[in-house]
């Protein structure tokens, strides 16, 4: 019982705590999930973010749902979800009961653009952080060159991105296998 509260707590305080979507949400996530818990390693997460990217829903959401469902089965998604979901649903119900009345201050216009700037720079942290730790070669670098103009640019939907590169992963790893392969024969 105690796993399943501290999922849902867990997740509740990313949910509650990180503004701006999941992007914004993975240098918190890495810390509780990876680094306190030691319930996924970097690379984990980074997958699980990577599908969660791929799969319908809320990017944040499915990540949740996948480190929960890997501690403890489908009860650990649902309760990880619901954890992350939570405060949102509170958060949003309370903020738009209020909001429209506060909308034309001159402070809340501030500190919405506050909030704005914050969430650019956890946003840019994770793309380090996912840099350093997914990108472990030049074909790397290139790839992720290539997807970072494409998806920069919305030349191409996200989806498409991701399944070209991994594509490209599997091939040149292929090539790259065949290659030892010939050189020891």
């Amino acid at each position: 019982m105690k796993i399943y509260i501290e999922l849902f707590l867990t997740f509740a305080k990313i949910g509650a705590f990180t503004f701006g979507g999941g992007y914004a949400m993975l240098p918190m996530l890495q810390k509780e999930v990876v680094e306190k818990k030691h319930w996924a390693t970097d690379e984990e997460i980074m997958d699980y973010f990577a599908v969660g990217q791929c799969t319908p829903g809320v990017i944040f959401v499915n990540t949740a749902t996948f480190v929960g469902y890997y501690q403890k089965g489908i009860l650990g998604g649902i309760v990880a979800t619901l954890g992350v979901v939570a405060p949102s649903i509170i958060i949003i119900s309370f903020i738009a009961a209020l909001l429209q009345n506060f909308m034309d201050i001159e402070i809340v216009q501030h500190a919405l653009h506050g909030i704005r700037i914050a969430v650019c720079v956890l946003i840019f942290s994770a793309i380090v952080k996912l840099f350093k730790t997914g990108v472990k070669d030049y074909t790397g670098i290139i790839i992720f060159a290539i997807a970072l103009v494409l998806t920069y640019a919305s030349l191409v939907p996200t989806i498409v991105i991701v399944i070209v590169s991994a594509s490209a992963g599997i091939l040149i790893s292929y090539l790259k296998m065949r290659k030892e392969q010939s050189h020891e024969s």
